[in-house]
């Protein structure tokens, strides 16, 4: 009897362990933020206008504010108003580790996928993205066509993806940009090199020095790196955008609550005057698609 009791009791502690329901199980992102007296935001560096550091290497972008929102909003549904919020820079090629660590309670911005959906969760969206490319601004017409998905001459020339061969495409180390540039190449059997770089300001300044023919990110930080560049009549950005997807927060995976206050916070401020004029800060007036986008997004009480 108290044999069989006993191996009752180490499967019923084994399957808590599995599960992750017992008593030594982690408590929730909002027992953290408490305990912690902090709410911890995470953001990645150099990808302006979404989440950079200014001059006095304070975080700012449009990401940084729509996560300041959301924070605001959930110290104040915490009943901790005045706890501060600590910003920690996120190196990309750390992935969505710091949030499934714990190490940060949300982060803010990065695209969603159905790959990363096994690793986090994700708030609503906060920005419908897509890839773009950028080159230089005497790149030969031809490339600049193929590249744009226009006619490029007669066919018998040759196949317009022939004019990819052997250029060198540099691209964001750990984006989805990455994951489409690679996996575009070989479906089109393009024999092109991969020139993978740290950041869009070491891509860009790849462009400019020629080391790398096309550079391949986010179209909004394309065009926003091109702008800053202090060469920017020297860049640019081809108008076609490849693909279309969601950015949004990524949050603990296994805290159905935490995701709901934020996606909460998220609603209440698309509705609110404070995001208009937090997307105007960046991107200039909302047209009624982007308010249309943002109002569907929005969920109901």
């Amino acid at each position: 009897m108290f044999r069989t009791s006993l191996a009752i009791a180490l499967v019923a502690g084994s399957l808590c362990t599995i599960i992750g329901t017992g008593p030594a199980s982690a408590g929730t992102v909002e027992d953290r933020i408490k305990a912690a007296g902090k709410v911890v935001l995470g953001y990645r560096d150099g990808a302006a206008p979404f989440s950079f550091k200014d001059g006095q290497g304070q975080p700012v972008g449009y990401t940084i504010d729509i996560c300041q929102a959301v924070a605001d909003d959930l110290k104040a549904a915490l009943g901790v108003p005045n706890i501060p919020v600590e910003w920690v820079p996120v190196p990309i090629e750390s992935g969505l580790t710091p949030v499934q660590e714990g190490k940060v309670d949300l982060l803010c911005g990065a695209a969603e996928t159905l790959s990363r959906r096994k690793e986090v969760s994700f708030s609503i969206p906060i920005f419908k993205s897509g890839t773009g490319v950028l080159v230089r601004a005497d790149t030969p017409i031809q490339l600049r066509k193929v590249l744009n998905g226009e006619p490029t001459g007669p066919v018998w020339r040759g196949s317009p993806a022939r004019l990819l061969d052997k250029k060198t495409f540099a691209v964001v180390k750990g984006t989805t940009s990455e994951d489409l540039l690679k996996n575009t190449l070989t479906r089109l059997q393009i024999t092109a090199n991969i020139a993978e770089v740290e950041s869009y300001q070491a891509g860009t300044a790849a462009i400019l020095d020629r080391s790398a023919d096309v550079l391949v990110g986010d179209r909004s930080i394309l065009v926003e790196a091109s702008q800053s560049s202090p060469q920017p009549d020297d860049l640019l950005v081809i108008d076609r955008t490849f693909d279309s997807g969601l950015v949004a927060l990524p949050l603990d995976r296994n805290d159905a609550d935490f995701r709901l206050a934020v996606d909460q916070a998220l609603s209440k401020l698309y509705r609110s005057d404070r995001f208009r004029d937090i997307y105007r800060k960046w991107f200039g007036e909302a047209d009624e698609v982007t308010l249309d986008f943002f109002k569907a997004a929005a969920l109901p009480e």
